[in-house]
């Protein structure tokens, strides 16, 4: 039997489209409020729109993982409106053509920003909003990865 989340508050960053729009749907179906979070607030609205006409309570909220305002101003909005948070899932994340490419061939800015978005930006997201998460009696927190994400010998 699946746990009621009536009254719970989810973040899933990345979530307009792809696997966190289905958490984001699930979690939803389920009773919680879902805050989707993505870079771009107009895609967000769209992904929102889609989970409000299944009766789900979805709200677009533009969270960029790399860009700290952003990351502070979706704290400070969270606090405001919901006084907590208790779900946090990490669900961002970029795959560039310099990660299809051999190790040699990879430039530098290429690898810096994809670990500035995979890496530091679910550091970032989760020391900014685990002071709410403390605030929940339950605080979760999900961090998704793919087969890339492993080193493989």
């Amino acid at each position: 039997m699946s746990e009621d989340l009536k009254g719970k508050v989810a973040l899933i960053t990345g979530a307009n489209k792809g696997i966190g729009y289905e958490i984001a749907r699930q979690l939803g179906s389920r009773g919680a409020t879902v805050l989707i979070a993505s870079r771009d607030i107009g895609r967000g609205e769209e992904a929102a729109n889609k989970l409000r006409l299944n009766q789900i309570d979805a709200r677009s909220v533009q969270l960029d993982v790399i860009d700290q305002k952003t990351i502070n101003s979706t704290s400070e909005q969270i606090e405001s409106e919901f006084g907590k948070l208790d779900i946090l899932v990490n669900n961002a994340g970029i795959i560039s053509e310099g990660d299809r490419l051999p190790p040699s061939q990879v430039d530098i800015e290429t690898l810096r920003h994809t670990y500035e978005t995979n890496v530091f930006g679910v550091f970032a997201v989760t020391k900014a909003l685990l002071p709410l998460l403390k605030k929940s009696k339950a605080g979760r927190i999900v961090n998704l990865s793919s087969g890339l994400g492993r080193v493989i010998n």
